[in-house]
């Protein structure tokens, strides 16, 4: 499945205008206030704009009001958000550009309500050969997509100026390079703010469903435990990772039969196993983290953000040392507060991490060029 190679984005919240590579392990650092949840936030739109949930995401965002780059923009410069992403297939030598451009409707308009998000436009390019080659190209309602014969066609459906052409287009014999792209960026998983409270469903058992990769709520973490241990038979990974926050401690997955469960025997009471509604916030959030990581199958590109909540700081280097090996399966992009987790991440991983500030209140990132890459100076001390 094709990996991520480029992000930009340009005229949301705090992303006047970025543009920067992702590489296997991507980790930003910075303050509150700096923008690098926006950089996430970026991330989950366009993943929106492949499941056709663009403009509701917006919109429960606060609508097109809220999102927009709130500093000043050149003469005539519409007020638009502007997304895309670069994928690339190892496997074909192919690269895939994904763009779509977010906008007010105009003052008379009966494709959408009066300050309803509403897409402008929509691009995929393919990159494979000598020139680059437009699969889908939008403008408005009108655009063209390109077949498996790369014959040019209409949308031959009515779109809304809600819906994206990417999620709408859902033939993957006659457009593929669309259900490549749309496929691969639906697959990606969000992790953030898992609930920890009384009444979170990690505290309670799941169904006994055969669960590979851990919802981003967490709500199934008891069947991704199941799967490793009673599918896979193999919770070597998860074990260790778990003594190494808690030493002296094992976790416990029993059988499942309708539901699935887990507990765990901590050092000092051998005799007894706590289920999950007696452990503490942090203790379940850690084991939360462990089933998004160490789970049976990774999403292909997996996004932390502030993993570090509600975390004792002592448990940073074990976090890190999970998120490490995670990246040896999938590209992993990590948003933090904690310069200790993403100095133990750089330390176990070989990876610098990126300082996220902000600059005339434009989040930046430091030693990110102009052209979209970083200082050779940084990229040489990342090779060393």
């Amino acid at each position: 499945m094709p990996t991520v190679r480029e992000i930009e984005a340009a005229g949301y919240r705090s992303l006047k205008s970025i543009r920067f590579p992702v590489g296997p392990l991507s980790v930003f650092v910075g303050g509150n206030g700096t923008g690098k949840t926006n950089l996430y936030r970026a991330l989950g739109l366009l993943q929106a704009a492949s499941a056709g949930t663009l403009t509701r995401a917006l919109a429960a965002e606060g609508g097109m009001e809220s999102v927009l780059w709130a500093g000043s923009r050149r003469k005539g410069e519409p007020a638009r958000v502007r997304l895309s992403a670069e994928l690339a297939d190892e496997t074909t030598g192919h690269a895939y550009t994904y763009a779509v451009e977010v906008g007010i409707p105009p003052p008379v308009s009966g494709g959408a309500f009066a300050l309803e998000p509403q897409v402008k436009t929509e691009r995929l390019t393919l990159q494979g050969g000598a020139r680059p080659v437009t699969v889908l190209d939008r403008d408005g309602p009108a655009g063209f997509v390109r077949d498996e014969e790369g014959r040019k066609r209409s949308f031959g459906t009515d779109l809304l100026p809600t819906e994206t052409a990417l999620a709408a287009l859902q033939d993957a014999v006659r457009f593929p390079e669309l259900q490549i792209v749309r496929q691969a960026m639906e697959a990606w998983r969000f992790y953030h703010d898992v609930r920890t409270d009384a009444g979170s469903p990690l505290r309670r058992p799941c169904l006994a469903v055969t669960t590979p990769t851990l919802a981003s709520d967490g709500a199934d973490l008891a069947a991704v435990f199941a799967t490793l241990a009673h599918i896979r038979g193999d919770t070597v990974d998860l074990d260790a990772a778990f003594a190494d926050a808690f030493p002296g401690a094992r976790l416990m997955v029993p059988p499942p039969e309708r539901e699935a469960r887990f507990g765990v025997i901590f050092a000092e009471y051998p005799k007894r196993i706590f289920e999950p509604s007696e452990l503490s916030d942090g203790t379940l959030r850690y084991l939360a983290l462990a089933g998004a990581l160490l789970a049976y199958r990774l999403p292909p590109f997996l996004a932390l953000n502030e993993p570090e909540t509600s975390l004792h700081p002592d448990l940073m280097e074990p976090l890190a040392r999970m998120i490490v090996q995670a990246s040896k399966r999938t590209q992993v992009w990590l948003v933090t507060h904690s310069e200790r987790l993403a100095a133990a991440v750089a330390e176990s991983g070989g990876v610098r991490p990126r300082l996220v500030l902000k600059r005339e209140g434009a989040t930046g990132i430091e030693g990110l060029r102009l052209s979209g890459d970083f200082s050779q100076d940084e990229a040489g001390e990342e090779d060393d």
